[in-house]
Parts: C-alpha cells; sequence; structure tokens
C-alpha cells in the first residue's frame, strides 16, 4: 500500500512533505530538487541505505520515487546495482537544446493559433509575476533569488504553449525544460550573466499576445540559443580551472 504524509501536529510550515500528498511524490519532489540544483551532483550513486537517512522516507517510497525520476531522464538505472543521477555533458546538452526547439517552437506557434483571452490572461500574468522578480535582480543577489526567479520562469514559458491541444507535446517540453534548468543551475551557480533575459521575455511575450507566430518563434528559438552558448561557454571554463 503507497505510504501518505501525515504532517505531525506543530511540523514546521516549511517542511515539504506538507505540500505532498505521498511520501513517494515527497521523496520524488525534494530528490528532483536536489538533482536540479546540483546537491546531488551529476553521475553519483544513489544509494538507497543512505537516502532513507536524507528524506526520511523508506527503502520501498524511495525505489518508487527514483523509478520516477528515470522516466524524467533526471536518474539512471543501472539494472542490480541500483541508480545513478545522470550524468551531463556539453554534448547531451546540445542535443536536449536541439530537440527542445524542434517541440517547443511547435507547441507555441499552436498556442498562438488556438490561444483565446484567458489565454493571453495566462501569458499577461506569468509574466507579470516574473517581471516581478527579474527587477530585484537589479537590487539584490541573483543567487538568493534564483529558486523563485526559475520557478516563475517556467510558468512563464508554460504559459506562452499552454494552448497546444497535444499532451505528448506538453509531456516532452516539460522534460527537456527540465533538463535544460539543471544545466542552467549547475553552470550558473556563482556566476553573473550579462545578459538582458527581462527584454527577451518581454518581446516573446509581445509577439505571441500580437499573434505572430514567426516573430514568436525566431525570437524563442533566439532566446534558447543564447542561453546554450552561454552555458556552453561556462562549461568550457569550469573545465579549464
Amino acid at each position: 500500500m503507497r505510504e501518505t504524509v501525515t504532517p505531525a501536529l506543530g511540523a514546521d510550515s516549511e517542511d515539504p512533505r506538507r505540500g505532498a500528498r505521498t511520501l513517494v511524490e515527497f521523496a520524488y519532489e525534494a530528490m528532483r530538487q536536489d538533482i536540479l540544483r546540483g546537491a546531488l551532483i551529476p553521475g553519483e550513486r544513489l544509494r538507497v541505505e543512505a537516502l532513507k537517512d536524507t528524506y526520511k522516507v523508506g527503502a520501498s517510497t524511495l525505489r518508487e520515487a527514483l523509478t520516477l525520476l528515470v522516466g524524467e531522464a533526471l536518474v539512471t538505472a543501472e539494472g542490480q546495482r541500483g541508480f545513478r543521477v545522470a550524468p551531463i555533458s556539453l554534448k547531451d546538452f546540445e542535443d536536449a537544446t536541439r530537440v527542445r526547439k524542434l517541440i517547443e517552437l511547435e507547441a507555441l506557434r499552436e498556442s498562438i493559433t488556438n490561444g483565446d483571452d484567458d489565454w493571453e490572461a495566462g501569458v499577461v500574468a506569468s509574466f507579470h509575476r516574473l517581471s516581478k522578480v527579474e527587477e530585484q535582480f537589479k537590487s539584490q543577489d541573483r543567487a538568493t533569488l534564483s529558486g523563485e526567479w526559475e520557478e516563475r520562469n517556467r510558468a512563464f514559458h508554460a504559459a506562452l504553449i499552454a494552448a497546444t491541444h497535444s499532451r505528448w507535446l506538453n509531456h516532452f517540453i516539460d522534460i527537456l525544460y527540465q533538463q535544460s534548468e539543471r544545466y542552467r543551475r549547475i553552470a550558473l551557480a556563482g556566476r553573473a550573466v550579462n545578459r538582458d533575459v527581462h527584454n527577451e521575455h518581454m518581446a516573446i511575450k509581445e509577439a505571441a499576445l500580437n499573434r505572430d507566430s514567426d516573430e514568436a518563434c525566431r525570437l524563442s528559438e533566439l532566446h534558447i540559443d543564447r542561453t546554450f552558448e552561454a552555458l556552453s561557454k561556462m562549461f568550457q571554463a569550469q573545465q579549464g580551472e
């Protein structure tokens, strides 16, 4: 039987278990976040006995959560030898970026064609929320805002393609975006980027709302390419350290 989360009375409000419906969901989300932010490093062996102490859940719960992460290409299964954090490489990132553009631009074009007033409202609202964080980049340490920015950035890009009717497009875009987020977080750790991402987002938003799918796709492709180019340079610099 699947374990369910029963928060203790008086538990800390920041405990991630309080937002999870099951312990499997909690373990999956906790490990996913640790992989994305690099706390669990690429190639690291994921030993169930050690993870039990870290996440305070049982072995069967961890194995089920790890299997979910295998399906998202964040963890690899090694048969009887267990699990590892999926490795990273520039070649892999380049391939993920190439496929992400193929799929995401198709979804964006379809979404602009299908989008109604609710879609437009979602794009405007998500851009507004993202802008609030990006404005703070001018006065605060970006590292302290990175988690919130990642969440709102993801929501904005999801809003842009929300009117596509393809479940599979959304599924694969989510996996590929997650890979991009993983590479971005690892490469940007402790580093600054001289780039006006806010204006890039604004231009994409305006083109989408103007129903100019060609321009929106051109700007989105450029946006993704710039991210790849910036992170590629950072990975190469890290290898030379």
